[in-house]
C-alpha cells in the first residue's frame, strides 16, 4: 500500500538537503583551494608548470563529472579501498570544481592590467610580492562574480552524487517518490528546495557584476 506524501516526508526531504549543502561547501573549499593552486600554475612563468596544470583542466573539463565520480567510488574499491558514498563524492567534486575555479581565476588573474605587472616589477618586488600586494586583490574583485556564479553550478551537479548512494536531497526525493508514487509532488517540491538555495547565490553573483562592473 502506498503511503500520501506527508509533512514527515518533506522533513526528510529538508534533512537530506543538508547533505547537499555539506557536499557543496567541502567541494567548493576543496576545490577552491586546489583550484588556487591550479591557476598559479597557469599563470606561472614556468612553461612545464604551465602545461601540466593546462593537462590537468583540459583532462578533468573533458571528463563527465559523472565519470569522475564512479572513478572515486569504484576505482579505488578495485585496490581494496572502498570509500563511503559522501567522501567519495566530496573528492569528486573537488577535482571537478578545481579544474573550472582555476581556469576561471586564471582568466582574473590574466585580466589585471599589464602596467600592473610593469609597475611592481619596476618596484623591484619578488613574484610572490607582486602577487600577494598588486595582482590577487585586484584578480579576487574581478573574480567575486563569476565564482559565486559556479557556486550555483556545484549546489545543483552534487545531485549526482545519489548515483553512488548518497541520500542527498535527489536521492531523497526519489526515494519518498518510490513510496508515496507521487512524483509530480515530491519532484518539483526537490527543485523547489534547490531553487531556495540556487536563486539567492545567482542574484548575489549578479549583484556583485553590476556592482564591480559599474565602477570600471
Amino acid at each position: 500500500m502506498l503511503a500520501e506524501f506527508s509533512w514527515d516526508n518533506f522533513l526528510f526531504l529538508l534533512e537530506a538537503a543538508r547533505w547537499t549543502l555539506l557536499l557543496s561547501a567541502l567541494a567548493f573549499v576543496g576545490g577552491g583551494i586546489a583550484g588556487f593552486i591550479v591557476a598559479l600554475m597557469r599563470t606561472s612563468h614556468l612553461a612545464p608548470l604551465r602545461l601540466l596544470s593546462a593537462v590537468y583542466i583540459q583532462i578533468i573539463q573533458g571528463t563527465p563529472v559523472l565519470i569522475i565520480l564512479f572513478l572515486s567510488f569504484y576505482g579505488l574499491a578495485i585496490f581494496g579501498y572502498k570509500l563511503p558514498p559522501m567522501v567519495a563524492a566530496t573528492i569528486a567534486m573537488t577535482i571537478y570544481s578545481s579544474a573550472y575555479l582555476g581556469e576561471i581565476w586564471r582568466g582574473c588573474i590574466e585580466a589585471v592590467p599589464v602596467p600592473q605587472w610593469e609597475a611592481s616589477t619596476a618596484l623591484a618586488m619578488t613574484r610572490w610580492q607582486q602577487l600577494r600586494y598588486v595582482i590577487l586583490p585586484q584578480a579576487v574583485r574581478i573574480s567575486l562574480p563569476p565564482t559565486v556564479g559556479f557556486l550555483v553550478q556545484i549546489v545543483k551537479n552534487t545531485s549526482i552524487a545519489s548515483i553512488i548512494g548518497l541520500v542527498e536531497l535527489a536521492q531523497a526525493g526519489k526515494l519518498v517518490s518510490n513510496a508515496t508514487f507521487q512524483p509530480f509532488l515530491v519532484f518539483p517540491i526537490v527543485a523547489g528546495i534547490y531553487f531556495v538555495f540556487c536563486y539567492p547565490l545567482s542574484r548575489f553573483a549578479f549583484a556583485l557584476e553590476r556592482k564591480f562592473h559599474a565602477h570600471r
